[in-house]
């Protein structure tokens, strides 16, 4: 398991945490027996969340709760910008604390993502001969995620028509299955 990167709000700033980094994690606390994040991150979590996704949504791209535990990963596109946005949350919650937030660079803003999936999703379920079964965004904001069948995740085809519908924006196609409601 990676070390967690060390952010810095200079140029040279360790990049956006990947989920191969924090995905694994235990849970940093319970509450009542049940696995949950840390009070203090979660409370710094919505406060920076809902400035990213409101005012701060045209640089925001995502953010890792008690990564590591107790504090947050915030990814934005301007870290100038980024610590506004940790201001704003200071403002609009006074009790959070902004000294567990970490600010990151990343690739891309999350609408600019989200759009990014719209377009895939608009070309349908079936792209190039290949089943489209989930679409998401990279869990570091650098790129769009395509879950496909193992035919699909090996196709130039499936490939080259994404990157015709996304442009310059990275795609990685990975082998999976379908999801299927509970």
């Amino acid at each position: 398991m990676s070390a967690a990167p060390t952010a810095t709000t200079g140029s040279g700033a360790a990049a956006c945490p990947t989920l191969d980094q924090w995905k694994d994690r235990p849970a940093p606390t319970t509450l009542g027996g049940v696995p949950a994040n840390t009070p203090e991150a979660s409370a710094l979590s919505q406060a920076v969340g809902a400035q990213g996704r409101g005012a701060f949504a045209d640089i925001y791209g995502t953010q890792v709760t008690d990564f590591p535990a107790g504090r947050v990963a915030l990814c934005v596109t301007d870290l100038a910008r980024g610590r506004q946005l940790a201001d704003a949350a200071k403002q609009a919650a006074p009790g959070i604390d902004l000294a567990r937030l970490d600010i990151y660079p990343c690739r891309y803003t999350r609408q600019f993502l989200q759009a990014a999936m719209d377009d895939i999703t608009k070309a349908g379920h079936d792209i190039a001969g290949s089943p489209i079964y989930i679409v998401s965004a990279a869990s570091d904001a650098s790129g769009i995620q395509v879950t496909t069948s193992q035919q699909g995740a090996d196709s130039p085809a499936l490939r080259q028509r994404l990157e015709e519908i996304l442009g310059s924006t990275p795609v990685t196609l990975v082998a999976g299955a379908p999801v299927h409601a509970a």
